[in-house]
């Protein structure tokens, strides 16, 4: 048992933010479904030093409330920087001695794709993560995004203008993930890492202006606040809650209309999917635009905005009938009205159709 865990309660008084933390973990788990093996994804910064310390805290006790429980850890590093590697392996032996097993660093290609260093380097990290929770065997794995995170991904959804759904921020349990510290604010991790004894890593790319993410943290948050009053961050947080529940049920309303609208392959055809206009049309607008991204992302196509209105434009039947083209080598057109078609034979189906890559 480590030092940290033996004092008795007369001679220790448990530290509010510590407490906070434990509390956050038991109640995410809980929503999980109380998994019993989890990886925790460990930076070696504050917010993920923090909940390896409260994860551990369960797991050296064998569970949480009779549910038992195996904590894993992985530290990625992405070789962005030239202390990453050894970062990475600082890091490795203060989990260890926090008694979490196992511990691995995996080293990763972070590759340019065109979408931004950020959204690069957090593809290669997510995808380090699920390949260690496929190979140990971990049902989840859990990231230490904190309340801030959450309000600044909101302040950049709203600069982008993004929909519903981005608008709807991070959710506590979602797919494999789960992040018990949304509730949380980034000073309640670095409080969790001096009760504990544990020195975090302040990565310089957080506070370096070239990142929209790291401009809105150490720039915009702090004139939001200052400007505005206190508050801003929980206000931004209790948005994505309430968006995010909404996302929620929109999704699965738009899910349930496409399938019992969508028709997979035109005469056999593979990589084709047809959606009827009408009904289309008729939908409310929410639904409506859902459905087709649907379709899109079904057969790999990535739905932007103006690409999305674009399909849409063509339910009105007026104009051209397309081909509308969509990133992923997705193409959507509207069926043509044959000379030769008898009284009463349909037309006018969007037509999604995959595209092979060359």
């Amino acid at each position: 048992m480590s030092s940290r865990d033996s004092a008795s309660p007369s001679r220790r008084r448990l530290n509010p933010a510590v407490g906070r933390a434990r509390n956050a973990v038991k109640a995410a788990l809980e929503e999980a479904g109380w998994p019993h093996r989890v990886l925790v994804g460990c930076s070696g910064g504050a917010d993920s030093l923090a909940l390896a310390a409260a994860v551990a805290h369960f797991a050296r006790r064998g569970g949480v409330e009779g549910h038992p429980l195996e904590v894993g850890a992985v530290v990625v590093d992405h070789g962005l920087q030239e202390a990453t590697a050894e970062v990475a392996r600082t890091t490795a032996g203060v989990l260890v001695e926090l008694g979490l097993s196992p511990v691995r660093v995996v080293a990763v290609e972070v590759r340019r794709s065109g979408e931004g260093p950020e959204a690069e380097a957090r593809a290669a990290r997510l995808a380090a993560f699920e390949a260690e929770a496929a190979e140990w065997g971990a049902q989840r794995v859990l990231l230490g995004h904190t309340l801030d995170d959450q309000a600044e991904q909101v302040l950049l959804g709203l600069a982008r203008g993004s929909g519903t759904r981005s608008l709807g921020g991070m959710r506590r349990v979602r797919g494999p993930y789960v992040r018990p510290f949304l509730g949380l604010r980034r000073a309640d991790t670095v409080e969790v890492c001096k009760a504990e004894g544990l020195e975090p890593w302040f990565d310089p790319t957080n506070s370096d202006p070239r990142y929209m993410r790291s401009r809105a943290r150490a720039v915009i948050m702090p004139f939001l606040e200052a400007e505005l009053g206190p508050g801003v961050a929980e206000g931004l947080a209790r948005t994505a809650a309430i968006l995010g529940r909404d996302a929620d049920y929109l999704d699965s309303e738009a899910a349930r209309v496409y399938g019992s609208l969508v028709e997979r392959g035109e005469r056999g055809e593979r990589g084709t999917l047809l959606l009827p206009d009408r009904e289309v049309r008729d939908l409310p607008g929410a639904i409506r635009s859902r459905v087709l991204a649907l379709a899109l992302v079904e057969l790999g196509g990535q739905p932007t905005f103006e690409r999305l209105a674009a399909v849409e434009r063509l339910l009105d039947r007026r104009g051209s009938a397309g081909p509308i083209e969509v990133p992923g080598h997705v193409s959507v057109h509207r069926q043509p009205r044959r000379k030769d078609a008898p009284p009463g034979t349909e037309y006018g189906k969007l037509v999604f159709v995959s595209h092979p890559r060359r």
